[in-house]
Formats: structure tokens, C-alpha cells, sequence
């Protein structure tokens, strides 16, 4: 199956990153190319069945990652068997909460981390599948409940 659309990440510190990536995520290196003062120019790994492209920052060519840019407005979305047991491995590996996994009203548990190159991820694991009105039903009910 041919990925249609890749994520390519830039990040302070690719080789870091990488490693992270393998401790939060089981992401497997796929091939990684040197560029100039020691930077990674380019990387690839596969996380599940899906590829994330890498590199570091290379300012002089205007990649920059979200730490240079203070932020991100991204989310990487990943769907696991396991929220719960997931999240965890991600915060265990040095990720930093910024919502602790809960049910939520589209029926997906749901969580979502940052890791420390400042990249935001989301991990769900869906629990049964809903019409778009049955969303909107249980949307409005948790917004009454609040």
C-alpha cells in the first residue's frame, strides 16, 4: 500500500528525536542521510505502518521546527490498539501530557502528547463507530454535563 500523504518532521535535533521516535512510538529507522556540521538532512522511519520523514533544522534554508518557531499548530494523529498502554510508553519516554487519555464523545478514547521537539501528537483507540447525529447527540449532552 502506497502512503499517500507523509508527515515531514523538522526537529532540533533529528538524531535525538530519532531515538525518541523508537522509545515512544516503536518507530523503526528506515534510512538516514548526513548533511553538513553534523545535521541530519534527511530520515526515515516507519511508525506501524506509516512513514515519517525527518530532518533537522537547517535555518540557512528556512527549515525550521517548532522549539525555532515556539510552537506547532500540527497534530500527528495515530490510532493504536491500546491508548492507555501507548500514552504511557510515549510519556514514559519523555513526551509531555497535554491531555490525559478519557473517553470521548465521538467514541474514541483519546489523548494527546508532546514530544520534546515540540511536535504534538494525538493517540486514540476507537471503541465503536457512530453516526454523524449520534455524535452530535453525545456532543451535546457532555456540553450540557459541563
Amino acid at each position: 500500500m502506497t502512503t499517500t500523504v507523509i508527515p515531514h518532521l523538522v526537529c532540533e535535533g533529528a538524531a535525538d528525536a530519532i531515538e525518541f521516535y523508537k522509545k515512544a512510538f516503536n518507530a523503526v529507522e528506515q534510512m538516514r542521510m548526513p548533511g553538513d556540521n553534523g545535521r541530519i538532512m534527511h530520515a526515515a522511519l516507519t511508525i506501524g505502518n506509516s512513514t515519517i520523514m525527518l530532518a533537522d533544522d537547517f535555518p540557512e534554508y528556512g527549515g525550521l521546527g517548532p522549539k525555532a518557531l515556539k510552537g506547532s499548530p500540527v497534530t500527528l494523529h495515530m490510532v493504536v490498539p491500546d491508548v492507555d498502554a501507548s500514552f504511557q510508553q510515549a510519556v514514559d519516554a519523555g513526551a509531555s501530557v497535554r491531555m490525559a487519555p478519557a473517553d470521548m464523545f465521538w467514541d474514541d478514547r483519546y489523548g494527546q502528547v508532546t514530544d520534546p521537539f515540540g511536535h504534538h501528537w494525538s493517540i486514540a483507540t476507537h471503541i465503536k463507530d457512530m453516526t454523524p447525529a449520534e455524535m452530535m447527540e453525545a456532543m451535546k449532552q457532555q456540553s450540557e454535563c459541563q
